[in-house]
Parts: C-alpha cells; sequence; structure tokens
C-alpha cells in the first residue's frame, strides 16, 4: 500500500480542515498555558481571548476601558494577573490591598519605571538619560541623584506651609485676571451670542494664567500664542508617545507639538527668563543644571511640570462647572456658599487687611466652610479618574502575606476599577451624586450639611492623587486654585444649553490611556452670559486670601 493511502487512511481530513484543527489546537495550548500561574500563591490569572498577546492588544484598543471592565466583570476578585508577553500585570482592585502595595514601596516601587516613561515622553537624549539613572532611591547618607533631588524639593515645596500658600494666592490671582478679561469681552447679559465649547473656553483660560503664574509674563505661550495648540496637541498624544514606535510619524501631532514647546522653552531658559517666573520653576532649572543637565533637556523637562500644572486643572474644572451649570438647584446652593464667604468691599474687614475697595475671598473658606463646593469637587474626581499606580516588582514578593508577586513584574493600582466598585461607593456609583461626600443631616445638602470626615471611606478608595510615596504633591495646590477658578466663574457667569432646555452631561472618554482626569466623549456647547449684579462685579478685583 502506498504511504499517501495509509496515510489518508489514518487521517481522513481535506488540508483546509486539518489547518483549522491545527489553529483551534494551537489556540487551547497557548490558552491553557496562558491560564497557568507561575506560583501556586500567584493571583488568579485570566487568560486572554487571543493567546500571549491579547491583553496587550485589548489596552492598545480600548484604553483603561479594558481594565476596568476586568475588574467590574471579576469583581469578586481584589487581584489578578494578567499574562503579557516576556512578563506579568497585576493589577490591584481592592482598597486594603492598594494601601498594602503603598506601604511595600522599597520592594513595589515606581521609580525605577520614571526613567523610562520620561525618555519616552519628552524625548531625553542618552546622556541625559544616564544621569537621571542614577542614584535613583537612595538610602540614608548615601549619594542622591537628580530624580531624589527634584522629587524631595517639589514635595517639600507644594506641602502646606508658605509657599503653598504664595503660589496659591498668585495663581488664583492670574486666574481672577483672565476670568474678568473674559467678563468684561462678554456683550451680553441674558444669553451668549454664540455656543461657546465648555471645555475650551475652560482650557483657555487655564493654560494661559498657569503658564503666566508658573513661568513669568514672559513665558512661551505668551510670547507666541500658537504654543497653546500645540501643548494640547502633545498632551492628546501621550498615549502614542508612550509607545514609541516611530513617534515622530505615529504621534505626528503630539510629537510636533512636543518638539515646538521644547524649543520655545529651550529660548526661554537661554534668556534667563525664567528668573522672571516661579520660585519653584526656578530651583526646579538649579536642581537639572547642578546634576549636569543641557539646557535643552531641561526645556524638555520642564515641559512636564507645565503639563502637570495645566492638564488635570483644566479638566476638572470642566467636570464640577458642566455639573453645576446642568443642575440649577445644585448651582443655586453652591452659589449661595460662595456668596457667604465673600467678604464684600463695603462692609471691610474688622482687622482691617487688603486694600480698601476691595472685596476679599479667603480660599480656607472655601475649603472649610463650602461643603457642597467641596463634595462636587471630589465626586467629580472620583467620576474622571480612571488613573494607575504603577509599580515595579523589584525582587520576588509576598503581598498581604497571601499573594505572591513575581520579580520584574508590573503592579498597577486601578483606580477606574476601584472608583465604580459600588461596595464602596453605592448602588448610584456610575451616578453623580455628591452628597455620597456629605454627611446626612436633617435638610440634606445645602442646608447646613457637612463634609465627610477623611475616615468615611478606606483612605486608599480615593485614587484620584495616587497614594503612598507617589501621593501627587501637587494635590493641596491643585484643590486651592480648582476652587478659586470655580468660585469666580459661578460669582461672574450664568450658562444655558446652545440647544434644547438642559445641558446634558456625555459620558467620560474612557478608551485612551489614563494618564490625567477623563476628557468627555463629546464637546459640550454652552450659551455663556455675564451676571450684571454687585456680586459679579465685586469679585472682578477680589483680593484672595489664605
Amino acid at each position: 500500500m502506498a504511504f499517501n493511502d495509509l496515510a489518508l487512511e489514518w487521517w481522513p481530513f481535506s488540508a483546509g480542515a486539518t489547518a483549522i484543527i491545527g489553529i483551534i489546537t494551537l489556540y487551547f495550548i497557548t490558552y491553557q498555558l496562558s491560564s497557568r500561574k507561575i506560583d501556586p500563591r500567584e493571583p488568579p490569572v485570566l487568560a486572554p481571548a487571543i493567546p500571549i498577546v491579547g491583553h496587550i492588544l485589548g489596552m492598545a484598543l480600548l484604553g483603561g476601558r479594558y481594565i476596568k471592565n476586568l475588574g467590574i466583570r471579576h469583581r469578586n476578585l481584589p487581584i489578578f494577573t494578567l499574562p503579557v508577553p516576556g512578563s506579568r500585570i497585576y493589577i490591584v482592585a481592592d482598597p486594603s490591598l492598594a494601601a498594602a502595595v503603598q506601604r511595600a514601596s522599597k520592594v513595589l516601587s515606581f521609580t525605577p519605571i520614571v526613567p523610562e516613561v520620561t525618555e519616552r515622553v519628552l524625548g531625553l537624549d542618552a546622556a541625559t538619560m544616564e544621569i537621571t539613572r542614577k542614584n535613583l532611591d537612595p538610602g540614608p547618607g548615601e549619594e542622591r541623584g537628580f530624580l531624589a533631588d527634584i522629587q524631595d524639593m517639589v514635595y517639600q515645596w507644594l506641602g502646606p506651609g508658605d509657599y503653598l500658600s504664595e503660589l496659591s494666592l498668585d495663581a488664583a490671582t492670574e486666574m481672577r485676571d483672565e476670568i474678568a478679561a473674559a467678563y468684561a469681552s462678554s456683550i451680553t447679559t441674558t444669553t451668549g451670542s454664540n455656543p461657546t465649547d465648555l471645555l475650551s473656553w475652560v482650557r483657555h483660560l487655564v493654560t494661559i494664567s498657569t503658564a503666566k503664574y508658573l513661568y513669568g509674563p514672559q513665558n512661551p505661550i505668551a510670547a507666541d500664542p500658537s504654543l497653546e495648540t500645540a501643548f494640547w496637541d502633545f498632551d492628546h498624544g501621550l498615549g502614542s508617545l508612550l509607545m514609541n514606535i516611530f513617534p515622530s510619524i505615529t504621534a505626528k501631532k503630539a510629537y510636533q507639538g512636543r518638539e515646538k514647546l521644547s524649543a520655545a522653552l529651550h529660548t526661554y531658559l537661554a534668556q534667563n527668563l525664567h528668573k522672571t517666573g516661579s520660585k519653584i520653576v526656578q530651583k526646579r532649572v538649579d536642581i537639572a543644571l547642578e546634576h549636569g543637565w543641557a539646557l535643552p533637556a531641561v526645556a524638555r523637562e520642564e515641559l512636564s511640570f507645565l503639563f502637570a500644572g495645566i492638564v488635570n486643572a483644566t479638566t476638572s474644572t470642566f467636570w464640577i462647572l458642566l455639573h453645576l451649570y446642568a443642575d440649577s438647584a445644585l448651582l443655586a446652593t453652591v452659589r449661595k456658599e460662595i456668596e457667604a464667604v465673600f467678604e464684600r468691599p463695603e462692609n471691610g474687614s474688622a482687622e482691617g487687611e487688603g486694600p480698601k475697595g476691595k472685596g476679599k475671598l479667603r480660599i480656607g473658606d472655601l475649603r472649610d466652610n463650602c461643603p457642597v463646593l467641596v463634595a462636587v469637587y471630589r465626586e467629580c474626581l472620583r467620576l474622571g479618574s480612571d488613573t494607575y499606580s504603577t509599580r515595579l516588582v523589584k525582587e520576588d514578593y509576598l503581598l498581604a502575606n497571601q499573594y505572591f508577586l513575581k520579580k520584574n513584574a508590573v503592579v498597577q493600582i486601578a483606580g477606574g476599577v476601584i472608583h465604580a466598585d459600588s461596595r464602596i461607593w453605592g448602588e448610584d456609583v456610575e451616578e453623580f451624586n455628591p452628597k455620597r461626600f456629605l454627611d446626612r443631616q436633617e435638610g440634606g445638602a445645602g442646608a447646613g450639611g457637612k463634609a465627610k470626615q477623611n475616615n468615611a471611606f478606606h483612605p486608599a478608595a480615593f485614587r484620584a492623587f495616587g497614594g503612598g510615596k507617589t501621593l501627587c504633591p501637587g494635590r493641596h495646590f491643585a484643590m486651592n486654585e480648582i476652587l478659586a477658578f470655580v468660585a469666580l466663574v459661578v460669582l461672574q457667569f450664568d450658562m444655558k444649553p446652545a440647544r434644547g432646555n438642559k445641558i446634558e452631561v456625555p459620558r467620560k472618554n474612557d478608551g485612551v490611556l489614563p494618564v490625567h482626569i477623563l476628557e468627555p466623549i463629546r464637546p459640550v456647547e454652552v450659551l455663556i452670559s455675564k451676571r450684571d449684579d454687585d456680586m459679579a462685579r465685586d469679585s472682578q478685583n477680589v483680593e484672595f486670601v489664605i
């Protein structure tokens, strides 16, 4: 009998059927391999639908929504493993485990990840990266590197104290002036003449005022207004820059925006114009130069600080204003709170502080005596923040004496999953409800209610500012400037829907890499008009105090 005849008797399938069977067999083999634990104590493994590369593809195509959906679908898992080519990603979806990760900062560290991320996003050269990688996380008495020095300085300067107060007042004053200019340019007190994209309106005001209070009146954006567009092109392409696959082609607009901004910042620094900027910018530049950074690299590093100052403040403010003006009762409550703490010029002050003829607004009063405003602020951050807190596993580690984490794997605390957990926030977790951040008192929010104490939720459940060693150093400053901005807009402007009878609140765009507070899925157009009353006029020249 011929060999071919024997083969046909033993395997009576066509070539096409054989190929299909082979593919299916390979799929199940690789699927099973993807599902295997490397240690019995490793967190439960979620095998990708497409073996080996499925999770990477899911994150690339769906952005932060991919991890969030996995976490919601497997709500019973406080931590789970995603096998990816050559490594593992451990997703933490429980506040108590998040706190355990934060306590293990020596073994589970963000610091080793920083150089690679900044190299990709900022386009830093090899010589600068060699400096950056030196002495990343020194112990007591050890030589300190650039990253350790810059982080310590920023945490110290932006923590509660005199400089935080100084910078907060500078920011509030610049924003006051820009908002007053917007008020003066409004031609009507009834309805705006043209529909305005609310996010673009806020974006412009925050961008130009932030550039001024950080980098002085001769900052690059003031010198060249086209850099405002370049900045937002850079922001919107961060995910593609992080991929770092021929970024000049695959992330063209972001790449060009970055290069244009970096060149302008280089010129600014070369002319010593940063000496007219804020003290914290001057100190940052000094530290970089002391560690041997070349001036073009310092310019790129300052782009990251400009980014930190602008982006989250912009999007957070947008969501707060949108939710306020979409709910007339909530707006009235918050406006009443702000008016109650606004010191009118004619009332003066028992201490005689401040120039006569100016009203005063204490930022501390906005934080401490406007509970509904603060609750709206916190709820907007909860809903808008899907960010990850990322750590590298520096050595094999048993998290909470239970879960094995492999050396060189990545741990991500999934803010989007935790913020969407109904067991923490209630059954209305997907809805905007600032009352969850208010104590329940007779009369409800706006009728004497107080802000909830910090222990109302697990301390690691609110992820908008990260946590542990990498807790955002600018969180106090961010709250001060955002509340001041919102207060001025609420006092000076009314907003109505550009179309229809109600301002609609779109969902957030969670199909991108969640590197900051997420933007809306579509533009929100409103008719902005100025309020023509004494309170609106007095607030245009208000003196901010702490």
